[in-house]
């Protein structure tokens, strides 16, 4: 490969040469566009355009003569690779909230010179961060122009997908009643007004649902609460008549998405503004007259969705048994196949059991991109095989599986490791020690309000007795028919602030692992809500319902390092798994599923 004409090698190069005729000394390309989404549109995602690395998150810092990109240990393997050729050096961070990228900009830049980043995709949090280092160093911050505009040729336009309504009976809460809530939270805070630009905050308040982000069935939008109504800023002809007819009857002005930042500067003087700081970028917030007050307070709504109600839970559960039934299918005919030596590789297996899904009731599409990763693959937390580079399933090793589905009542999100061949006693002793935290934090009871990254040492204890360790969280909250990444809850190492408070009704995911480069990787994942526990007089207590809905492989278990009360746990979470999942498949599947739901036997 001729490096020199690597395109990340010559996009960077188009960058440098707009840099200078701007007069510009360094670009900032953050993994972000105007709503702080994590999943882009394809016109916000020129941190992968000009780079060339495909990860979900990462950050961009080109200078006239340097070049970097920051990601956390879920991406390095892959990084190294797509960055290769470049010319842009990686740099390796320890989890993706880390902010070395900063001090790099105040290494590489000097006092007086200008620093250009797009304010309409930056972040106000991470604004007022980099505003902190800039200042300090005497570097001019240029925020009013996208600088990746005049390099970057044939840059996709906004998306234009129809928006719907996401309906009874999965639809459980009307929309007005939706903003009847947001509203007495606003009226508790002091605000008139109040503004959102998250999208899966947007549907969740709307009750519509689009397609103007991979896996996400979202929608690009801003929205405006007033004491008047509320205005959905959105793109012309998104919405048919009937549906703007019927949103105005229900309080819901509609108005040209690209007219939120005038809507913002005519707001009256003296009204009160609520904004999410995280949650709304500084282009937006510059937008905002000096006469109007702003309360700086997380979107209620981001509160109200995390909290599922027993309603939206039931329809959860129906999805998690569609879902089962579609790896039963899957899962019976990939050992069969892998038995009568067919070519199967991790391709394939993104065919097939994307294929299962769709057949099943309600089924929308994938909440995320397949990953199966065989061997040393499968160490790749975030991998995914492409026509280009992908591997056979063949020899002997695990296979990991990350999947999930959208359904009209729930968003699925499973992590399952599978034996091909023969396997090792370390493959076994390691797929144990990451099983044991799986139940150990499925198994914990806590007070109700305990700050959910507490819970994330449960997870990781089995690992550091044996001096392991992952580097991603052990669980992030999951939307209801929305992104399967949500939160504000996060089973990590994050620094704990008050919203992210365990509470009753909250969907978390449990996904412990371990990874070792160059051989394999194990993850073993289920999905749980935040249930009652008996109350004592110490106070309320929640524990975890499991939803997910699917064998956890025993022929991967190293038996001696299971205690009787754990395998005891496994029996009663197989026997649920056959009796929820048999009526909903036959045949091979369920003979599948009778297979590896058979009991544990204690030594």
């Amino acid at each position: 490969m001729d490096t020199r004409t690597a395109p990340a090698r010559l996009r960077i190069a188009r960058l440098r040469e707009a840099m200078s005729a701007a007069n510009v000394q360094g670009v900032l390309v953050p993994s972000s566009d105007p709503h702080i989404s994590e999943y882009l549109p394809g016109r916000w995602q020129g941190r992968e355009w000009f780079s060339g690395f495909t990860g979900s998150m990462g950050t961009l810092v080109v200078t006239l003569t340097e070049a970097a990109l920051f990601a956390d240990s879920r991406y390095w393997t892959q990084a190294e690779a797509e960055l290769a050729g470049s010319g842009i050096a990686l740099v390796k961070i320890p989890t993706g909230a880390a902010t070395y990228h900063l001090d790099w900009i105040a290494q590489q830049l000097k006092r007086g010179e200008t620093l250009a980043v797009d304010g309409q995709v930056l972040g106000l949090a991470a604004a007022k961060q980099l505003r902190g280092v800039t200042d300090a160093a005497g570097i001019q911050l240029q925020t009013q122009a996208d600088p990746l505009d005049a390099a970057w040729d044939d840059r996709p336009t906004l998306p234009t997908a129809g928006i719907y309504e996401h309906l009874a009976p999965e639809a459980p809460v009307s929309r007005a009643a939706k903003l009847a809530q947001v509203r007495a939270a606003m009226a508790a805070q002091g605000a008139s007004h109040h503004f959102i630009s998250t999208v899966d905050d947007i549907a969740w308040l709307t009750n519509l649902r689009g397609a103007d982000v991979a896996y996400n069935p979202v929608f690009l939008a801003h929205v405006l609460i007033s004491p008047a109504g509320a205005t959905l800023f959105v793109g012309s002809g998104k919405a048919d008549a009937a549906l703007a007819a019927k949103l105005a009857s229900e309080g819901f002005q509609l108005a040209d998405y690209a007219q939120a930042a005038a809507a913002l500067a005519k707001l009256p003087a003296g009204s009160t503004l609520l904004m999410d700081p995280r949650r709304v970028t500084l282009g937006l917030r510059e937008a905002v007259p000096a006469s109007v007050a702003v309360i700086e307070a997380i979107n209620p709504s981001t509160l109200a969705k995390s909290r599922k109600t027993a309603e939206e839970a039931a329809f959860i559960r129906q999805a998690m048994a569609e879902d089962g039934a579609a790896m039963c299918h899957f899962y019976a005919w990939f050992e069969a196949a892998l038995a009568r030596g067919e070519r199967i590789t991790e391709l394939t297996i993104d065919e097939k059991l994307s294929g299962e899904r769709a057949k099943r009731p309600g089924f929308v599409g994938l909440s995320f991109p397949v990953i199966a990763g065989y061997n040393a693959n499968g160490a790749m937390p975030h991998y995914r095989a492409t026509p280009e580079s992908f591997a056979p399933i063949e020899g002997n090793g695990l296979l990991l599986i990350d999947s999930g589905g959208q359904y009209k009542g729930g968003t699925t999100d499973i992590t399952r490791v599978w034996p091909v061949g023969t396997i090792t006693a370390e493959h076994k002793r390691d797929y144990t020690l990451v099983l044991k935290g799986t139940l150990q934090l499925s198994r914990a009871r806590f007070p109700e309000g305990t700050m959910s990254p507490m819970l994330d040492a449960l997870a990781r204890a089995p690992l550091w007795a044996e001096s392991m360790e992952y580097g991603h969280g052990t669980g992030h909250g999951v939307g209801y028919f929305l992104n399967v990444h949500e939160g504000p809850q996060s089973i990590s190492k994050a620094v704990p602030d008050a919203h992210m408070a365990m509470r009753a009704g909250m969907i978390t995911s449990i996904e412990p692992g371990l990874y070792k480069p160059g051989r394999h990787g194990i993850r073993i994942e289920n999905l749980v809500l935040n249930v009652p526990a008996p109350s004592s007089e110490f106070g309320e207590f929640l524990e975890f319902e499991t939803l997910t809905l699917c064998p956890i492989d025993t022929r991967c278990m190293d038996f001696d390092l299971l205690r009787a009360d754990e395998i005891d746990w496994l029996n009663q979470y197989h026997a649920m798994v056959r009796e929820r999942l048999s009526p909903l498949v036959d045949g091979d599947a369920l003979a599948w599923l009778v297979k590896r739901t058979e009991p544990i036997q204690a030594t």
